[in-house]
């Protein structure tokens, strides 16, 4: 029977046989994406999504660009997270952060080989990019139980014969993060092994004209999730119930996971970093989470807020908290823009006041991409001279951080905010308002 394209479930009925990212508008199709409903909030929003053949082309370009810079032969991936930024493709993410059973190798001159799940080839047919797919890069395990070395043999057999294809005799490989007898095998084979993931980390951190535009379509389908999680914080229900309506909106949306559990209430909140779990909010209390969100695209939405639940105004000490840690965020976001070294923005900017030193945030900027990513910008009591002798550039993206509370206190004040370097100075992506009450102005 012949199928016309009039016949097929779209995913958007209202458009034709492609989406406005250029995937085809089929309901059916195997490719993860956007669902109608963020599809219409952008559209709502005049958001332009990216074109995903561009964005895939351009991070295999910068890939390849830092692999040639380092005169590596090729570049190995397991990172599930640098495999989603090499191919586009997905399988099993979380499962797959611990059971490391795919893997991607590109190399010098571009050509690009992805070992997959062997009873899942399928899922890279969306990805042109992607010229070989194999199977057998398991090495852990639960996978392969005692005969790990003979599989760890195997694979990095696998990966001899592409290169002495694609690179010649050059046998310096790049390698992010693989198992310990894979390692072994590769050096037995006879490969010189450097450190993958410095390669990815400075390949990521500066994002193309289409990355920025899913970046966007991602913050705002976060923060329409933030709204319904925000409206579903009631007194009486627990952080788990109110964490879940995060969950469940991101996913409505085509969102992918969320990396932590960073939701308390009242005193909870202090010391920060307490995982949500089953107590009950009160009237009258602060509450602050942090997104750490993926979304769609893949794309890493981490914003934080504090909020103020209940129907009395907030005590005057909490009203200071949070005025300073806007004023931490905003002062040193200003410093943003190309050119400014890490160490600039290390020990420039907001100086926290003494109260609030001990318990600050563990660091003052990081970047973001498909997760939390380099740089790394310490407070100056963590700073490392050597680690981190890098300048900002446009087209990089940071997240600007905040935690102000006093040890032994019962409240603290999250804040963070995601920032894009431009041209000339900085654009902050993230737009979510900041709650009014705790702020003194409603």
């Amino acid at each position: 029977m012949n199928l016309h394209s009039r016949d097929r479930r779209k995913i958007d009925p209202s458009r034709g046989d492609f989406l406005p990212d250029g995937t085809p508008n089929e309901n059916d199709r195997v490719e993860i994406g956007p669902t109608l409903l963020a599809l219409r909030e952008w559209d709502a929003a005049g958001l332009i999504q990216p074109n995903l053949a561009a964005m895939r082309e351009f991070r295999l370009q910068r890939l390849t660009d830092h692999i040639g810079a380092r005169d590596y032969g090729g570049l190995l991936m397991f990172d599930p997270l640098n495999i989603r930024y090499a191919t586009d493709t997905t399988n099993m993410q979380l499962w797959n952060a611990h059971n490391p059973f795919r893997a991607c190798l590109i190399c010098a001159d571009g050509y690009m080989v992805l070992w997959e799940y062997k009873n899942a080839p399928f899922l890279a047919d969306h990805a042109p990019l992607v010229r070989e797919v194999r199977s057998g890069a398991s090495m852990f395990y639960f996978s392969v139980g005692d005969r790990g070395p003979e599989a760890a043999q195997d694979f990095a057999a696998q990966v001899a014969d592409v290169l002495s294809n694609h690179a010649g005799a050059n046998r310096r490989l790049a390698v992010d993060k693989i198992m310990l007898h894979g390692m072994r095998a590769l050096e037995a084979t006879g490969f010189d092994v450097f450190d993958g993931e410095e390669v990815t980390e400075h390949a990521r951190s500066v994002k193309g004209p289409d990355e920025i535009r899913a970046m966007r379509c991602a913050i705002h389908a976060c923060e329409a999730s933030m709204a319904v999680m925000e409206r579903a914080a009631l007194p009486g229900r627990t952080e788990d119930e109110i964490w879940a309506v995060l969950h469940a909106e991101n996913i409505k949306r085509g969102g992918e996971w969320i990396e932590t559990r960073l939701l308390s209430t009242g005193p909870r909140t202090n010391p920060w970093f307490q995982e949500c779990g089953p107590r009950v909010l009160q009237n009258n209390e602060i509450l602050a989470f942090d997104t750490d969100l993926i979304g769609p695209y893949g794309i890493c939405t981490d914003i934080s807020r504090t909020w103020w639940i209940g129907d009395a105004s907030p005590r005057q000490d909490m009203v200071d908290a949070m005025r300073h840690a806007h004023a931490h965020i905003t002062e040193n976001m200003a410093m943003l823009k190309p050119g400014v070294t890490i160490a600039d923005l290390v020990h420039g900017g907001h100086k926290l006041a003494p109260a609030y030193w001990e318990q600050k945030y563990s660091c003052k900027f990081h970047g973001v991409g498909l997760c939390d990513e380099w740089p790394h910008v310490d407070y100056p009591d963590n700073y490392h001279d050597g680690a981190w002798n890098h300048e900002l550039k446009a087209g990089m993206v940071l997240c600007v951080e905040a935690l102000v509370g006093e040890v032994g206190g019962d409240f603290s004040i999250k804040l963070e905010d995601q920032v894009l370097i431009t041209e000339n100075g900085f654009e902050k992506l993230s737009s979510y308002p900041y709650d009014a009450r705790l702020m003194g102005t409603g």
